[in-house]
């Protein structure tokens, strides 16, 4: 037997990831009532239509993110995204700036997801400002260790203030993945389970949504 355990936002329309980016639109291209009139009676369907920017709700980054000459999220291999062994590293008692000293098991080749518990104020104003972050020495750590994926529960896994972005350059120059906004990682164990972030294969896009999810075997 096994149990998921979902660890994405639902994205909704109207709905704020990250401060000073538009909010997903959602409406209707063809609506049920409009459909009646295309359709045999009684049968009906619905076509939504949905303007968004890329880094909406939980979602992943590839190198071409950061990196202009490296791969789009149409290239990241699947096998860098999905049926990962994953664990959690929780930082929630770290402070603000999470440094190196969290990583103190083996993150080779493994999904890297850091609880902070963020998270909590998805969705509303506290969400924005203060948030906890890698350090770049943290980022050097999880490349050198070999890990294969890194996510975080908060609005971004950089200090904002710095505008080099020092891990996410790090990490994306080295083909690493990057899932951000992630959510409910306090239900997950502390033992390996298996990891999922699959994004559409979508060309000249370096992030875009995911269903984030852990797979727990019994």
């Amino acid at each position: 037997m096994s149990r998921f355990v979902d660890l994405s936002h639902t994205l909704s329309d109207g709905l704020v990831t990250y401060p000073g980016l538009p909010a997903p639109v959602i409406t209707d291209f063809l609506s049920r009532e409009e459909s009646k009139q295309r359709y045999a009676a009684g049968t009906t369907f619905h076509i939504a239509r949905i303007e968004m920017v890329a880094n909406s709700g939980t979602y992943v980054d590839a190198p071409s993110h950061r990196w202009e000459t490296k791969h789009d999220v149409a290239g990241l291999p699947l096998e860098s995204l999905a049926d990962l062994e994953g664990i959690v590293v929780d930082a929630t008692s770290a402070g603000r700036a999470i440094d190196e000293r969290i990583f103190r098991r083996d993150v080779r080749r493994r999904a890297v997801l850091i609880r902070t518990g963020w998270s909590r104020h998805f969705g509303t104003p506290a969400y924005g400002s203060g948030h906890p972050y890698l350090t770049a020495a943290a980022a050097r750590a999880l490349v050198d260790g070999g890990a294969a994926l890194v996510g975080i529960d908060s609005l971004n896994i950089d200090d904002t203030d710095d505008a080099a972005r020092p891990v996410h350059s790090l990490l994306l120059q080295h083909d690493i993945p990057i899932v951000e906004h992630l959510t409910a990682l306090d239900q997950l164990p502390d033992s390996p389970f298996r990891f999922f972030a699959v994004p559409p294969r979508i060309r000249t896009v370096g992030s875009f949504p995911v269903r984030a999810f852990a797979v727990l075997r019994a």
